[in-house]
């Protein structure tokens, strides 16, 4: 069964407040799975599937 974590990201690593095996991305909508989990913003608290939805964030700001 599939379950969205709650993360709390930090620089370099993040903390798994609630576990799952995936994530949402901020910008797609698309399940990004912990294990693949490699771009996000701590700012924000927010997790990007790829450079291009990173990309699509901050182009559009």
């Amino acid at each position: 069964m599939s379950k969205e974590a709650k993360l709390k990201f930090k620089a370099g690593s993040f903390d798994i407040i609630e576990h799952g095996d995936h994530v949402l991305c901020s910008v797609s909508g698309k399940k990004i799975l912990l294990s693949d989990l490699k771009y996000w913003n701590v700012e924000l608290q927010e997790a990007y599937y790829s450079p291009e939805e990173v990309a699509k964030k901050f182009l559009n700001e």
